[in-house]
């Protein structure tokens, strides 16, 4: 009886998860085709809403205890601990973002809310993933219902363009993820992350010969996680599904997933692999450079909001990785930090993309375009507020949060003489203050003819954009206590 408990109680949330999904199928089966129940949308949404809501408060209320369970496939250590709340609650806020949009665009299927509880039940999966056979079925359970989601609209032939591509490129990944534990299992006939840990600390990486099949195989899985994580080279499958997916599923795939994949890195380069410095620091450095030269350069180009953000990304991501080239607690610490913040001005600026639908002969439509961001300051210069601190956080502006999160990954790498990568992040930061500051010229500078009639913005987009604006104007009063947050998640992991 004890076993069964220490098995269930540390993935209890992703348990609950589990079996309320199978409920809403079932509810989703029995009253979607029934008389007086066509459309299932609103009460689905309320449901997974209340859903995520308790799952929260499990994660958050459970205690704390360090255990490797499922034979070793799963682990529980403050690590996982401390991500999984965060991760649930960024969730809830999504569903506070997206709610109105989804009933706006009428996605009726009651399939959508049980696809995107399924894919929060694989990101809080691969957070604890401790074994190379769990961690693939984690991350294609996760990819299958992405792929899903991103065609999900069915009468767009731009949705259908995104699940296609997204699925093929996909499945190129798969394949050498599953390749590259292939590899790896041959050469050592472990998949077990700690196993792998002991056997390769100390291992003799400047002899080739031990390690010609091991190295091949970590490659190959570095550059799967790297493609799911969309850094460059690796991110050309980003651009095209961040535009094609409906605008809901666009901020899942921005805000949700990063974290989950930079968990399993963190895991996977600096617990098990992490004798094998020498060669995946040049790997990341790689990544670093052409993450943000790609992600700066090419948003000058782009007219439209999600490629926009999707390069945005891009750029932030290679900041993820930046922070990870020191290879001790402190990059762990910086990294979250930057992820933690990253994830919170993405949802303020979702909400404001979401929230500026235009009136036209009695019928709204979505913005698609930044040229839509023409006279906002006049239309409504609370919202043009919000986004101007938003944008100038994404930039890197003192004091907003967005130039802490930038300063501590940069400080870092500067006192370990990393100059070279250093200065150039510092000039992209500053060639990509040009793109954000361009979207606050048109909000309160460019000249216009006439102003568009806003729609009403919805109450909860209202409030997460007050939250965010806030947190993020007044970042030097909580960061202490997010600092804090990262550091202590950094250093549970490192013990």
């Amino acid at each position: 009886m004890n076993n069964l408990i220490y098995i269930i109680y540390p993935i209890f949330p992703e348990i609950f998860i589990i079996l309320a999904v199978f409920v809403l199928i079932l509810y989703g089966v029995l009253y979607s085709a029934s008389k007086g129940y066509p459309l299932l949308n609103v009460n689905l949404s309320l449901i997974s809403l209340q859903i995520s809501l308790f799952s929260f408060i499990l994660a958050y209320l459970q205690e704390f205890y360090a255990i490797v369970t499922w034979n070793g496939l799963m682990i529980s250590d403050a690590f996982t601990h401390g991500i999984k709340p965060y991760l649930i609650f960024m969730f809830l806020s999504w569903i506070f973002t997206t709610y109105f949009y989804v009933i706006y665009q009428k996605l009726n299927s009651f399939e959508y809310w049980i696809l995107i509880l399924l894919a929060l039940f694989a990101l809080l999966l691969i957070v604890q993933s401790y074994d190379l056979i769990i961690i693939y079925l984690c991350i294609e359970l996760q990819s299958l219902i992405f792929y899903i989601l991103a065609s999900f609209k069915r009468t767009s032939e731009f949705s259908t363009e995104a699940g296609l591509k997204y699925f093929i490129l996909g499945a190129f990944s798969s394949a050498l993820l599953l390749l590259g534990i292939s590899l790896i299992y041959g050469s050592t006939g472990l998949t077990n992350m700690g196993d792998l840990s002991k056997l390769l600390t100390g291992f003799p990486v400047n002899e080739f010969t031990p390690i010609q099949s091991i190295l091949p195989g970590f490659i190959l899985i570095l550059t799967s996680l790297f493609f799911k994580l969309s850094s460059a080279p690796f991110h050309i499958w980003s651009p095209d599904v961040y535009e094609g997916s409906p605008t809901s599923v666009t901020a899942f795939f921005s805000i949700m997933p990063k974290l989950s994949i930079l968990a399993l890195l963190y895991r996977f380069l600096i617990f098990s692999f992490y004798d094998f410095i020498n060669y995946w620091y040049g790997l990341i450095l790689i990544s670093v450079f052409f993450s943000i030269l790609i992600g700066t350069l090419s948003a000058f180009k782009q007219p439209r909001w999600k490629r926009f953000f999707a390069y945005s990304s891009i750029n932030h991501v290679g900041f993820f990785l930046f922070a990870l080239l020191l290879g001790n607690q402190e990059s762990i610490s910086n990294s979250i930090l930057y992820v933690i913040i990253y994830m919170i001005t993405m949802l303020g600026s979702f909400s404001i993309i979401l929230s500026i639908r235009f009136f036209s002969n009695n019928y709204h439509y979505q913005s698609r375009y930044l040229k839509d961001l023409l006279g906002l300051s006049k239309s409504n210069p609370l919202m043009a507020f919000g986004f101007a601190i938003i944008l100038f956080s994404m930039a890197g502006i003192p004091p907003l949060s967005g130039f802490f999160a930038k300063i501590s990954v940069l400080l870092p790498a500067l006192k370990s003489e990393s100059l070279g990568i250093s200065i150039f992040a510092v000039l992209m930061s500053c060639i990509s203050c040009f793109y954000y500051i361009k979207l606050i010229k048109i909000m309160y500078f460019d000249n216009f003819n006439s102003l568009s009639v806003l729609y009403p913005v919805s109450k909860l987009n209202s409030l997460i954009l007050s939250l965010i604006t806030m947190f993020t104007l007044f970042f030097l009063l909580d960061a202490e206590l997010v600092s804090l947050f990262s550091t202590w998640i950094s250093l549970s992991f490192i013990n």
